[in-house]
């Protein structure tokens, strides 16, 4: 029946994995926290000619991939295709142009695309992202490039490779263009019908194509860093020195154009094995495009689900730090009455504990207990709730520790916890 199955595309987030995305977001959160960047939320639609400015009414996203409908008053809405471009929007909205810059941002979002459903490719994604306004210099860049790999480095990712290029900027690419045509010109009858519509209004999109043909078409085309003007490779020669300077190893990838309009200067991949995880680049013209005043700007996308699948193919283990603490069982009427408070006293206090609410034997209730991974039990009956100490026992190790039920909040926030 179609009312219990998810949608094509979207995944359910089970409860015993959970663990794993939480891990990854607190890591994230924090690499961002050491490098100034402070979050942002967003809405998850948005207008969606916001996105036709943004990203480009001729890329794959915006003719293929929106879902844009109308809402009850008319409007023409879009759930999310990606993050830069909600940030653009509530950096003009918000008047954060007025603030100290750079403005350094990030964000944990999920976003949607309509294509078909292949390994770490969803129509419903999560993502997280950096934004960054105000810095026209390549060190923001490196930075930037630098904080993706932290990141990834931190989640246990070790065999990453950093791919960069320069796309220029609009004045390099109106000359590049016209050469780019000459090139593709011989083939035209040979291109999809997309790329064909695409020839005259942007064939830099063709470079981009998914269609086999137009790929390997586009694959012998001149290249455009070839063609950058003397302001943009001296911007790339930064880029490259500021890399060397943080000791980045990486390679000149010349096929990096990235699927985006907006995208100028520089533009990144960072590859594990056949996976890009993460990518991203400058934008320098997206704020004006958008209706403010000039202002650079450089982001990237890290795809969560991508990047938890290259994990696992690594055998990485993601550590689980949300185990119980103790699982408390109670033999009786009254030893369930007190443990049912003392339980509650225990999780005000912090400690992650929980209790029987299935009427189990006490055997069943240590199975459970094994089945849950929890570090400790205690079992709780008349004689210990008249002497005030329980046996608490390390289901690693099964060493028992006899603790005064008065002092079992110190006894899990010490080392034991």
């Amino acid at each position: 029946m179609l009312i219990t199955q998810a949608p094509k595309g979207t995944e359910d987030l089970l409860p015993n994995d959970s663990y794993k995305w939480h891990y990854l977001e607190r890591n994230f959160k924090k690499v961002c926290d050491c490098f100034g960047y402070k979050e942002i939320r967003f809405p998850t639609f948005e207008h969606t000619e916001l996105f036709e400015r943004g990203v480009g009414d001729t890329t794959d996203v915006v003719q293929k991939q929106m879902y844009t409908f109308n809402d009850k008053g008319g409007r023409s809405i879009t759930l999310r295709p990606e993050g830069t471009s909600s940030v653009c929007r509530s950096f003009l909205q918000n008047n954060l142009y007025a603030e100290p810059m750079p403005i350094k941002t990030y964000y944990d979002i999920p976003c949607f695309r309509y294509e078909n459903k292949q390994k770490g490719r969803l129509r419903e994604f999560h993502q997280f992202g950096v934004e960054v306004f105000g810095a026209k210099g390549p060190s923001i860049d490196a930075e930037v490039v630098s904080l993706a790999l932290t990141f990834l480095q931190n989640c246990g990712l070790n065999d990453m490779s950093v791919n960069i290029n320069s796309i220029g900027c609009p004045s390099c690419r109106t000359k590049y263009k016209e050469i780019l045509k000459d090139y593709l010109r011989p083939n035209l009858d040979k291109l999809c019908s997309t790329c064909n519509d695409r020839f005259e209004r942007n064939p830099l999109r063709i470079l981009d194509c998914k269609s086999e043909i137009c790929h390997g078409i586009a694959k012998g085309a001149p290249s455009l860093l070839d063609y950058i003007c003397d302001d943009c490779r001296e911007h790339f020669e930064g880029f490259k020195k500021q890399l060397d300077c943080l000791g980045i190893d990486y390679k000149i990838d010349k096929g990096i154009v990235r699927g985006l309009d907006y995208y100028t200067k520089t533009v990144f991949e960072i590859i594990s094995g056949s996976f890009t995880v993460c990518g991203g680049g400058r934008y320098d013209g997206l704020i004006e495009e958008l209706g403010g005043d000039p202002t650079p700007g450089i982001g990237f996308g890290l795809g969560i689900e991508r990047l938890l699948i290259r994990l696992e193919d690594l055998g990485v283990e993601i550590p689980n730090d949300e185990l119980l603490d103790l699982y408390v069982i109670a033999l009786g009427e009254k030893a369930s009455d007190f443990t049912y408070k003392l339980t509650y006293d225990l999780r005000k206090n912090g400690i992650k504990v929980d209790i029987d609410h299935m009427s189990r034997s006490l055997k069943s209730q240590m199975k459970y207990a094994d089945k849950l991974n929890c570090k400790y039990t205690a079992v709780f009956g008349d004689n210990e709730i008249e002497k005030g100490t329980v046996n608490v026992k390390n289901m690693k190790t099964g060493q028992q520790t006899e603790v005064k039920i008065d002092d079992l909040c110190e006894f899990f926030k010490g080392d034991n916890k």
